[in-house]
């Protein structure tokens, strides 16, 4: 397939999972404590997983949406472009057709409903594991359909970090995953560039497995602006899905870049998804300029920089995806043309479907840039290359 000549390789495209797909997949001993998508009952900011009995976002509501998706569609007006996916029961089958109808070649594969299940912090280690391992099983099932095309990224809940780099290694050697999911926002208060973390880093590094910093809504880890906010009070739209995505990747980027991760590990990959890319210059200059300023300060502290500049570890071994209707990134995209991938988000409500393609194709960038982020970025990104 190509849509006028080029081929298109979506980095960050969505499933909609079965409603009882915790309860199929996840393992005897936890199946009493599932996650359950219980009917709809409020607005569209109650559409949550019930995890193990528990609300999955700070508004205490214990009400959650039959489908993420297919609600979500209702509440935007746009119900009548799912309406045959929801009929078909959205399995595989429809995601290949949804990627034809979008002129989509080949995709990795994130989750919707499942963006809440990292969300949150667990008391039972196990349980937490319990509940990627069942994601991770039903996403390779579905992958399977068509695996020339659809590839995985591992669910990721870096609570127990041994039999997570466990489940990593498992999705990649049985499954063939391309890369991971993980939250973008801190867990049990360690930043990303803890040494806690480096033996994650290490087998991403080994496995070669891309790192995918994703943000969602229905979150109970601290999260970027929305503190500043109460969801009982304030749009949960606007300040979890519009503010604290883009920023909670400004927090991933400082930890991965002026943090060391990415010089210690520099065969390591790192995404940073569903947060638009036009900040990403601007984001990389101010870094840039502090890490220049800061140097005597930080040599009166005694602290060491990493050798390069922010800007220079992203250029080596970082993305940011573009959306298809961002025109803003436009003028200075140049900057960073070889580090930015394509995402149409679909099937969420505000992603441009059947015209994401044609949306972005329509922006002022020169073929060879339209190329590099449809088709070869995205290949580097996910090692595909060979």
């Amino acid at each position: 397939m190509a849509l006028n000549g080029f081929q298109v390789f979506d980095a960050d495209l969505h499933v909609n999972e079965p409603p009882d797909l915790w309860q199929r997949y996840i393992e005897p001993k936890y199946r009493e404590r599932a996650p359950v998508m219980a009917p709809k009952t409020g607005d569209f900011r109650d559409m949550l997983l019930l995890i193990d009995g528990a609300a999955t976002t700070p508004s205490g509501e214990h009400t959650a949406a039959w489908n993420f998706v297919t609600e979500c569609a209702r509440h935007f007006g746009r119900y009548d472009l799912f309406s045959d996916y929801e009929r078909r029961g959205w399995g595989p089958d429809t995601q290949i057709d949804a990627m034809d109808a979008e002129g989509i070649d080949v995709a990795v594969l994130f989750p919707s409903a499942g963006l809440c299940i990292p969300g949150q912090e667990y008391d039972d280690d196990g349980f937490a594991m319990a509940l990627a391992r069942a994601y991770n099983n039903w996403l390779a099932d579905f992958c399977q359909y068509c695996p020339k095309r659809l590839f995985g990224a591992c669910m990721t809940i870096p609570h127990d970090i041994e039999a997570m780099v466990a489940e990593i290694r498992r999705t990649k050697r049985e499954f063939g995953f391309k890369g991971l999911y993980i939250r973008p926002n801190q867990v049990r208060g360690r930043n990303w560039h803890d040494r806690y973390y480096d033996v994650l880093w290490e087998t991403c590094q080994e496995e070669d497995m891309t790192v995918g910093f994703h943000g969602g809504m229905n979150c109970t880890l601290p999260q970027a602006v929305a503190e500043r906010f109460d969801w009982s009070v304030d749009d949960a739209w606007l300040t979890s899905h519009v503010a604290c995505h883009p920023v909670e990747m400004m927090y991933a980027l400082t930890c991965m870049t002026t943090g060391g991760v990415l010089e210690r590990f520099p065969g390591l990959r790192v995404a940073f998804l569903e947060a638009n890319c036009a900040w990403v210059p601007y984001y990389l200059w101010r870094l840039d300029e502090h890490y220049e300023l800061r140097d005597q300060v930080n040599f009166e502290l005694g602290r060491e920089r990493p050798p390069m500049k922010p800007s220079e570890y992203f250029y080596r071994q970082c993305f940011a995806a573009i959306e298809a209707e961002e025109r803003i990134a436009c003028p200075v995209i140049g900057e960073i043309k070889d580090q930015v991938v394509f995402s149409t988000d679909f099937p969420h409500a505000e992603c441009p479907f059947p015209n994401g393609v044609r949306e972005f194709l329509g922006l002022d960038l020169d073929h060879d840039t339209k190329r590099r982020i449809l088709w070869d970025n995205p290949r580097r990104l996910y090692a595909m290359d060979g």
